[in-house]
């Protein structure tokens, strides 16, 4: 899908394996513009081993801006968080721009929104750490709806059995015409 952004095309291309490195990229400048001001939303680096496996189930896509990589977004349609929830859904996971692309997140989403309405899902669902007050208004914003707090397990960003517990807040969003 190609879309329009500040009078610049949007490009949604699957990451592949090959381009892991721009994945982590992406996120780690995230991770530390995040860090710097005080949010424990992920570590301070991603692991390639965070994002293989999406990668190699065709769910992570690299957003490009002109020729330049601003973003990455992993779409999938399975969520251990959400185990206790009707319906079916898409689930957003480690969206992130660059911070010269600030404001691309509200572009990503409506993909994800697009995206997951094609796949004829109920719902679009995310989550981020429940003291991001500033990212969940971000969501309340565009109309996703707190689904309640969960505890998950291993270093913010991580979902483990073990390891010290972070507590994050769902969001959901009603997809047109279920």
């Amino acid at each position: 899908m190609t879309v329009d952004w500040n009078g610049n095309e949007v490009v949604f291309r699957r990451a592949v394996s090959e381009r892991t490195d721009d994945v982590l990229s992406v996120l780690d400048e995230a991770a530390r513009w995040l860090a710097a001001r005080g949010v424990a939303q992920w570590p301070s680096r991603f692991e390639a081993a965070w994002v293989e496996e999406a990668i190699g189930r065709g769910e992570t896509w690299l957003v490009e801006v002109g020729d330049k990589v601003a973003g990455t977004v992993t779409l999938d349609w399975a969520d251990s968080l959400w185990t206790d929830a009707a319906g079916t859904a898409g689930y957003v996971h480690r969206m992130a721009v660059r911070r010269w692309a600030a404001g691309l997140g509200t572009v990503i989403l409506g993909w994800a929104v697009e995206t997951a309405g094609q796949q004829g899902v109920d719902a679009l669902r995310l989550d981020c750490v429940q003291s991001n007050g500033r990212l969940r208004s971000y969501y309340e914003a565009r109309n996703f709806v707190h689904r309640g707090d969960v505890p998950v397990g291993g270093a913010p960003g991580q979902r483990q059995d073990d390891g010290p517990i972070t507590w994050v807040s769902r969001y959901e969003l009603a997809l047109a015409g279920t």
